[in-house]
């Protein structure tokens, strides 16, 4: 009697463990998101994305207290230039011609074309390319000029 009981508490182990483990494989893995649902996260980290394109901090915040100097809210002056730094920024280059897309703060290349075609027309021997690739030239080129123009506005 002894080793029948034993033999059904063993049994009744094994198939609890199992049982619990076939219960716990259902809630641990998920069926994977769609391409709708992948799609629709990357569009929201792209927008919600900081982009400073090859400017520090402190240059960043000088670049934002320019845009808010000139009338063009970039949000919080934090020099972390997001969706309402960019958003600002294509609001000012739309007027100069330099910028002809929706106003979305989507650093995309009509935004980057926008930005080389403004430091072309600075002056500044810039001679970048518009080819809407934020390349190293157009990185140091956009540092360089908020540095010598808008050093220490906030």
């Amino acid at each position: 009697m002894r080793a029948l009981t034993k033999a059904l508490v063993s049994v009744t182990t094994v198939v609890g463990i199992a049982a619990g483990g076939l219960a716990t494989t259902g809630t641990a893995m998920a069926a994977p998101a769609s391409s709708a649902q992948q799609q629709a996260a990357s569009a929201e980290v792209s927008t919600l994305a900081v982009v400073n394109l090859g400017l520090s901090t402190a240059q960043a915040k000088d670049w934002q207290c320019w845009l808010r100097a000139l009338g063009y809210n970039p949000g919080t002056i934090d020099g972390q230039l997001g969706t309402n730094s960019w958003k600002a920024a294509q609001r000012f280059w739309t007027p100069l011609r330099f910028y002809n897309d929706s106003i979305d703060g989507i650093v995309g290349p009509n935004t980057v074309k926008a930005l080389q075609r403004y430091l072309n027309s600075r002056d500044r021997g810039y001679d970048l390319d518009v080819d809407g690739i934020a390349g190293t030239r157009t990185k140091a080129a956009f540092a360089d000029y908020v540095t010598d123009q808008f050093s220490h506005l906030c």
